[in-house]
């Protein structure tokens, strides 16, 4: 379920258009769908998709479950860094899809989680038990997942409040020029490619990346990322937008990069104070073997170049 409270500078926009751009796991026609049938509610009351909102309405969205849709639990040999009666945190793996989704029902993370718990919270629905967060299906590292409802809100809570910090190596085409830097972006879907995300004033969320140089290479920089806020591709269209996009993005970078095994970016460290225990959790993990062989490949194209 979904819920939003309509602000003076979002009145005006048609309700479709609007929960289009504030939900990105719904298309434009199945939210219009999802108002069609009355699930999508202004103030309590059905409504048609080019309502135009006023400051203060309240949209209340239900989205049904599949009943049929049953996801199999799956013995999938998970990269456990961190497990308690609690949470679990996963090295997520390239190529993994984190939940199910159409086109994508089978070897998903949460295949694989729901084969090694008993228990997840169930918040977020059949599709996507226990998880928090998500990282993209070709990038590598961190997440943490809940095993109980208390524990999932509690941890969705401190996402809002920015009180997990997560940071992301990546490697970028091009020597950037700032030792660090911020990039203050609002995101929201492109209107020319609905399964893109860009950097765009209308439709879209405050979105801040926080940057710096860890090392340069003649052609390549490799930087370390931190997320103020948690949007949809964030970090890459950033990268893309300040001209310096992802290694290996099939989205965003460029068609024909040098190297071919794939994206080049890593959720290496999740730091955050543990909901329950209150212990100070900092937790890391080294990059795949496939990024530190570019690295290593760079380093001796680079030969006495040492700058930074």
């Amino acid at each position: 379920m979904y819920n939003f409270t309509i602000t003076k500078e979002e009145e005006g926009l048609r309700i479709d258009k609007f929960l289009d751009a504030k939900i990105s796991e719904l298309s434009r026609s199945r939210i219009q769908s999802l108002i069609k049938s009355e699930y999508i509610l202004k103030n309590g009351k059905p409504c048609k998709s080019n309502y135009v909102l006023k400051e203060s309405d309240c949209i209340e969205i239900t989205v049904p479950e599949n009943k049929e849709l049953q996801i199999e639990a799956k013995n999938m040999n998970l990269d456990i860094v961190y497990e308690d009666e609690y949470l679990l945190v996963i090295n997520k793996a390239k190529g993994m899809v984190v939940h199910p989704a159409p086109g994508h029902y089978e070897d998903t993370l949460v295949n694989g989680l729901m084969y090694h718990c008993k228990d997840l919270s169930g918040i977020n629905g059949i599709l996507r038990p226990g998880i928090v967060h998500r990282i993209d299906k070709d990038t590598t590292g961190l997440l943490v997942v809940a095993k109980q409802d208390i524990v999932h809100q509690m941890l969705v809570e401190m996402l809002q409040r920015k009180e997990i910090k997560r940071n992301y190596y990546a490697l970028v085409h091009g020597v950037l020029a700032h030792d660090h830097g911020t990039i203050d972006a609002p995101i929201g879907r492109d209107v020319k490619d609905r399964q893109k995300m860009c950097v765009i004033a209308e439709n879209s969320k405050p979105a801040i990346t926080h940057f710096k140089v860890v090392e340069r290479f003649s052609n390549y920089t490799l930087i370390e990322c931190e997320l103020e806020t948690g949007r949809t591709h964030q970090i890459r269209v950033h990268m893309k937008y300040i001209n310096h996009p992802v290694v290996g993005d099939p989205k965003y970078s460029y068609k024909k990069p040098h190297f071919t095994i794939g994206q080049l970016l890593h959720a290496h460290q999740l730091q955050f104070q543990h909901p329950i225990t209150k212990q100070e959790m900092l937790l890391h993990v080294p990059l795949p073997e496939e990024f530190s062989t570019v690295l290593h490949e760079l380093k001796e194209q680079r030969g006495d170049f040492n700058g930074k």
